[in-house]
């Protein structure tokens, strides 16, 4: 995603919208949205790209009912009685810029996404439920606007000659209560039929389908949760699927250790390169207590020195920065992660050394392929991104990273886009930013 834009969604009352990068940094006080802002990316992507009406509810997010969502307004301004959000992305491969736009209302005291679009520089398409009886397709390009209706059962309403037109929105309409997917015409047909008539119409390129179809097929954003699994001394073994808290992390990099080695070589030393850096740990290993993969096992660090290796101890017995920490760095470096991570942050329990550190693989991470959201009151990890930058020590630039400040002002909340320069300087500061830090400094030297 290169930007969202927001509207009455939560504390975002006015519509306002802000760059997002390779790695971009939440920063701000409390209760100022940071955590609605990532449940909002999740959800997003959940409807567009997954079919989905989202869960505002789904772990590590809960922001409740419609009613706690829509912004309210207070006094007679009231309840929104719907909020909206849109994201840019620069198509695969890089040819097109595409923008997504949902507009949510309730129902059954949920947020449910009632009118959806796409749209490039040239072309609009819409659709829309109508009165919640009909859906609603809109095709409008430079030259032209179309309007066509269809029932729940996806029959045609109206007589229709540009049917072709869904085939952009073949996934993207799905997740309205109508039944687009079993329609007569098969998905092969649509996509003949609308090819046919993008060479009358000169609409849109066979690029655009065919990178919106690259991006159906990828993970799901993980989502961290700020407060991670509490060790255990010994660890049975669970079914191994992803979850906020990294639960089932453990489990994982036993699995790993014992069916393949040359993956687990891989994520070891990527895992032991950043303990050292950090100063969490030097080593990580999984003792099994059995043979089976199914057998109890422990998961035991090592911390070396000049003179000694040092003895290898178990998780529980170290640091609670290690295990708080193990979860999001085994997420990052595993050989099947996403393309994006939203993490609350996964500062939590860590010394400021280690902080930095986790600034500096954030920016090795970080890149084209792989987008970093991150939720953080750490200023070691930000000044850390910073200096990277600045020395050279990532191939991030300075354009690669995005700083949003988010500022509280009465019940609204004003998102300000931040830059940084060639030399790390952080640009488009409004007045409050760092004030906090500057009062603390001055004070501590008897200004």
């Amino acid at each position: 995603m290169d930007s969202i834009t927001v509207e009455n969604y939560r504390c975002f009352r006015e519509k306002q919208s802000v760059r997002l990068a390779p790695l971009t940094l939440l920063v701000g006080e409390n209760s100022t949205g940071k955590t609605s802002f990532l449940a909002l990316i999740r959800a997003l992507w959940d409807v567009v790209f997954r079919d989905n009406v989202p869960d505002f509810r789904e772990s590590p997010y809960d922001l409740g009912t419609f009613r706690d969502i829509a912004h309210y307004r207070g006094g007679r301004g009231g309840q929104a009685d719907s909020f909206e959000a849109s994201f840019d992305l620069l198509s695969l491969p890089d040819t097109v810029r595409l923008s997504f736009g949902i507009t949510f209302e309730e129902r059954d005291g949920s947020p449910f996404p009632v009118k959806r679009s796409v749209a490039n520089s040239e072309t609009l398409f819409e659709a829309e439920e109508y009165l919640g009886e009909k859906l609603m397709l809109r095709l409008k390009t430079q030259e032209d606007e179309h309007e066509h209706y269809f029932d729940h059962s996806g029959a045609l309403i109206d007589e229709v000659t540009l049917i072709h037109i869904v085939t952009l929105l073949i996934h993207f309409a799905s997740g309205f209560n109508t039944d687009i997917k079993n329609s007569t015409i098969e998905r092969e047909q649509f996509v003949k039929g609308f090819d046919n008539y993008l060479t009358r119409t000169n609409v849109l390129s066979r690029d655009i389908f065919a990178s919106y179809d690259s991006y159906l097929g990828q993970n799901r954003p993980f989502a961290g949760a700020p407060v991670r699994s509490h060790p255990h001394r010994t660890y049975d073994p669970i079914r191994p699927s992803r979850d906020p808290e990294g639960e089932y992390i453990p489990t994982y990099l036993a699995r790993v250790s014992r069916r393949n080695q040359k993956e687990w070589k891989t994520l070891k030393d990527a895992l032991e390169s950043f303990g050292h850096s950090s100063g969490l740990f030097d080593e990580i290993s999984v003792k099994s207590l059995g043979y089976s993969d199914g057998a109890p096992f422990q998961i035991q660090i090592r911390k070396a020195s000049d003179r000694s290796r040092g003895s290898r101890r178990n998780l529980i017995d170290v640091g609670y920065g290690v295990s708080q920490t193990l979860p999001v760095l085994t997420e990052l470096l595993r050989d099947d992660a996403p393309s994006m991570f939203l993490l609350q942050q996964p500062e939590v329990h860590l010394h400021p050394k280690a902080q930095a550190a986790l600034g500096s693989m954030f920016c090795n991470i970080a890149g084209k392929e792989r987008q970093i959201i991150v939720e953080t009151h750490s200023d070691y990890l930000i000044d850390r991104v910073r200096m990277d930058v600045r020395d050279g020590t990532t191939s991030l630039k300075p354009e690669d990273v995005s700083i949003l400040y988010f500022e509280s002002n009465g019940l609204d909340v004003k998102i300000h886009s931040l830059q940084l320069d060639k030399d790390g300087n952080v640009h488009n500061q409004p007045e409050g930013y760092g004030q906090f830090f500057i009062d603390e400094m001055n004070r501590s030297i008897g200004l």
